[in-house]
């Protein structure tokens, strides 16, 4: 697929998808959305793919809605904002759920639906200088609904409710407090950061058990406290069968370097 709106480029199984319109500050619309699904679908499902980054150009991560699209939903009726609303609901859907682990780059601001974005990524790494963390949507009538399940589950019920009704802008060091943030890194180290803690996963780890760690976080919240273990340890001995663990531990048992 031709993008537009994004970049998406995979090199020695890092794929980085770029979110690419620098002179609107990355806003979203639908076409973003709906290119951005396309790519995390495409990541999910390249075998050669085993980290994902997400980074923007430009001096801001992403600003929210594009205000052209703002004016543009302003007008459509319950329907059409239904199947608006399901669409980035799928997106963030996808980045959470999805079976490789996503890292966000957040220089700049991340705001409304961009702040949303980075939170519902497995690791967020953000400029010390210059990275803006807010779930402003209550400033202008709206609310983050969709992002909030996952926000709760990242930061806890308490922050969330400050940040949300709140609605204020936070610094990297603030965002890192909080717990929405995951690594602080100099502006000038940001870029090098990330792709040093991908390469150490991709070198350091089982593709089958990210996807079932991954798996585990999207299952296990919700259950009952004897339901959550009774998965887990099945799941546990499912895994105990899989070729990677039999030729991880053959290799710990050999203290041979195991290549993943």
């Amino acid at each position: 697929m031709d993008f537009t709106r994004i970049k998406s480029v995979t090199d020695h199984r890092i794929c980085t998808i770029t979110l690419s319109r620098p002179e609107m500050d990355n806003a979203l619309d639908d076409l973003m959305v709906s290119e951005l699904m396309s790519a995390f679908q495409s990541a999910n499902r390249d075998p050669n793919v085993k980290v994902i980054l997400l980074n923007a150009e430009g001096d801001s991560f992403c600003s929210g809605a594009d205000l052209s699209y703002l004016q543009k939903i302003s007008k459509f009726d319950f329907i059409q904002n239904q199947e608006d609303s399901n669409s980035l609901m799928r997106l963030f859907l996808q980045i959470y759920t999805g079976r490789k682990p996503v890292i966000a780059v957040v220089q700049g601001g991340a705001l409304a639906g961009g702040c949303g974005l980075a939170t519902v990524c497995d690791i967020v790494i953000a400029s010390k200088e210059t990275a803006m963390f807010g779930y402003t949507e209550a400033h202008i009538g709206l609310v983050p609904a969709i992002v909030l399940f996952f926000l709760i589950r990242r930061v806890g019920e308490g922050k969330a409710r400050e940040m949300t009704l709140r609605g204020h802008v936070m610094t990297a060091d603030e965002a890192y407090r909080s717990g929405l943030v995951n690594v602080i890194a100099p502006e000038t180290e940001i870029a090098a950061t990330s792709r040093r803690m991908a390469e150490e996963i991709v070198k350091n780890c089982s593709s089958s058990s990210l996807g079932l760690i991954k798996e585990l976080f999207s299952r296990i919240h919700g259950m009952s406290v004897s339901d959550a273990l009774s998965y887990a340890a099945n799941l546990n001995a499912l895994t105990r069968m899989t070729d990677d663990c039999k030729k991880g531990i053959e290799a710990f048992l050999r203290k041979e370097p195991i290549q993943w």
